[in-house]
């Protein structure tokens, strides 16, 4: 049986990213998996696309990237082999076995937050310091930052879309101030508050390299310091008074409060410490 050759081309990639743009996939997606298709490209070099070839990448991966962001390259490039018409190539995701506690040395504190918010205001960068303060006091993922606009700030929320689902996000008093009073410095009395130089929404990347920049002043580790650890912050914040589930699932936009208990998951220490105060030991 003679053996397909395959090929990865930049033609390719923008084929399947027009694909997920006519799916209406959200933007940030069609960003990561077209990135997702670039690294392997630049992995191959000019080389033929093989399953060897992939197995080689997903092990490099594995050495360089956590187990979940190497899934999540996989997932993307699994979805490039099935619209292709190439199912044969798909990877098989790493074996994650997950752990009931959070690991501690990725947990973001209060106390780390406010930090890197002081950090932005020392270096008078404002925009930055209110796009932490925003996705922190409302949960809302860091693709959603878009819909903070500035009608959204007049009437107190915002109506979020994402993943063909509808949510309404509301801004807090304090929040909604700070955000008016930048808007006018700016004077932008319309369109999404948070803009690049050009007048383009804000993207992952962009907030990405910027919060890395205040880690060393902010005393904050690197590991840390990523917008959807803000989400993380603000599910375990809002879970600790209200200790109500199934309406944080509804806050942060979860179909599943599986997948919400991973946000409100506390560190092993935490634990441990729980434990102790029980109190059951007699002799």
């Amino acid at each position: 049986m003679k053996r397909k050759n395959y090929e990865l081309t930049v033609a390719y990639i923008r084929r399947y990213a027009r694909y997920l743009q006519e799916l209406e996939r959200a933007s940030a997606t069609i960003q990561k998996y077209v990135y997702n298709l670039t690294v392997l490209l630049g992995f191959l070099g000019g080389k033929p696309l093989t399953k060897d070839a992939l197995l080689r990448w997903k092990a490099e991966l594995a050495d360089t990237y956590a187990p979940t962001t190497v899934n999540s390259m996989l997932a993307a490039t699994n979805g490039f082999f099935v619209f292709m018409g190439w199912q044969e190539l798909a990877v098989k995701p790493l074996r994650i076995q997950h752990s009931p506690f959070r690991d501690e040395g990725r947990k973001l504190t209060q106390t780390e937050y406010v930090r890197l918010v002081r950090a932005a205001e020392r270096r008078e960068n404002e925009r930055l310091s209110l796009v932490i303060q925003t996705i922190c006091a409302t949960g809302i993922r860091v693709s959603e930052l878009q819909f903070i606009t500035a009608e959204a700030v007049q009437i107190g929320r915002a109506e979020v879309c994402n993943k063909g689902k509808r949510r309404i996000v509301f801004l807090p008093g304090k929040l909604r101030q700070l955000l008016k009073n930048y808007l006018q410095k700016q004077k932008r009395p319309a369109g999404p508050v948070f803009v690049t130089k050009t007048g383009k929404p804000l993207d992952r990347s962009n907030i990405w390299r910027d919060m890395k920049k205040l880690c060393e002043s902010a005393n904050v580790a690197p590991e840390k310091v990523f917008p959807h650890n803000l989400r993380h912050l603000f599910a375990r914040t809002y879970y600790s008074l209200e200790k109500d589930l199934s309406r944080l699932a509804d806050i942060l936009g979860h179909s599943s409060v599986n997948t919400t208990r991973i946000y409100t998951a506390e560190s092993g220490a935490v634990h441990a410490l729980q434990v102790e105060r029980l109190g059951l030991i007699i002799t």
